[in-house]
């Protein structure tokens, strides 16, 4: 009889670093997988640290152009360089409630905003499609189906993010009255 002697070093290896608070205990391989592959489209010097540089080519990818002051409060988030750790440290921070959730979303409907708080719905739809948990074209189709876009094809911000925020509609209401 033949005994695997790979099996019993496999199942210690399964169970290794019991309980350490690491931050890429956090996510799921998948979304560790997402944010590794969203840094390394950021990470456009391939420096292993997301600089201003960086950022303002990832604005100019998706056709927003974003201020040297918007770029430096961006980074002025990060309590050190944004190497890959210190990003899911940002992303664990924030899904521990330690950022608003409404303001997060407000933001990242801000990013694909231009000058007139309006979003190209052909961008943003690319947007949707190729970054993050990708959309297949008819879930992109299913999304915009709920957003309110006019004959130039443009996204009112402020209408998406009092829709999917909670207290976006109290703006609203006094804008109308």
């Amino acid at each position: 009889m033949s005994r695997k002697s790979g099996s019993r070093s496999s199942s210690k290896r399964s169970k290794k670093s019991g309980g350490g608070s690491n931050v890429f205990d956090m996510f799921t391989q998948r979304q560790v997988a997402e944010f590794k592959e969203g840094f390394q489209l950021m990470d456009r010097d391939k420096d292993g640290v997301i600089g201003k540089t960086d950022l303002r080519g990832t604005f100019d990818e998706i056709g927003r152009i974003a201020t040297d002051q918007e770029l430096d409060e961006m980074l002025a988030d990060a309590p050190a360089p944004i190497n890959f750790t210190m990003l899911l440290n940002m992303f664990a921070e924030r899904q521990t409630g330690e950022s608003d959730d409404d303001d997060v979303v407000a933001k990242a409907f801000l990013a694909f905003a231009d000058e007139g708080g309006n979003i190209d719905c052909d961008t943003f739809r690319h947007a949707l499609m190729t970054w993050g948990d990708k959309f297949s074209s008819q879930e992109a189709d299913d999304a915009l189906d709920q957003m309110d876009i006019d004959d130039a094809g443009k996204i009112d911000v402020q209408s998406v993010i009092q829709m999917l925020t909670a207290g976006g509609g109290d703006d609203a209401a006094a804008e109308e009255a």
